[in-house]
């Protein structure tokens, strides 16, 4: 895989753009090299968030499935000097245990940021947004909490109705 004319490239946002295209395309087998890569570019807040963004896809398609755990890690092997991307990769474990009702504690919800809780607040496990509409960290999570149970209210009761 020639690297270097991207890296060679002066303008940070054809880089991004041509790291999200190569992310987009890597085979498994070199998503490591692949990430460790980008991550070398000299404009670090660029290459985070081109990270970031392949972080977010990978983990979106992945957290249902028994692939994400050893993906996870070694991903967070790479990422330890990154505290953002390292923070992302923990709170997507938090959502595939919230998403799957896995063992999950409360406070790290709580502790979580508003990325978390909104993404929660819109999901499945009616324990975790029950818990964020009463005590989400902002007034947005609270609100979106709510507003999720009530849409899961109106549903249940159209199908108790339509029964």
């Amino acid at each position: 895989m020639n690297f270097r004319p991207i890296a060679q490239n002066p303008d940070e946002h054809a880089r991004f753009a041509a790291y999200l295209e190569r992310l987009r395309q890597v085979a498994d087998a070199d998503e490591v090299d692949l990430v460790s890569r980008v991550l070398a570019d000299p404009d670090r807040a660029m290459a985070e968030s081109a990270v970031l963004r392949h972080v977010d896809r990978r983990a979106a398609d992945l957290h249902t499935g028994p692939a994400y755990e050893g993906w996870a890690q070694l991903m967070t092997q790479i990422m330890t000097d990154r505290p953002f991307l390292a923070q992302r990769l923990r709170e997507w474990s938090l959502f595939r245990a919230v998403a799957l009702k896995l063992p999950w504690q409360p406070d790290d919800l709580l502790a979580s940021s508003n990325w978390l809780q909104l993404k929660t607040a819109a999901g499945t496990n009616a324990e975790a947004i029950e818990f964020l509409a009463e005590v989400g960290r902002t007034k947005r999570v609270r609100n979106a909490a709510r507003a999720s149970l009530n849409h899961r209210s109106e549903c249940c009761n159209q199908l108790t109705h339509s029964s």
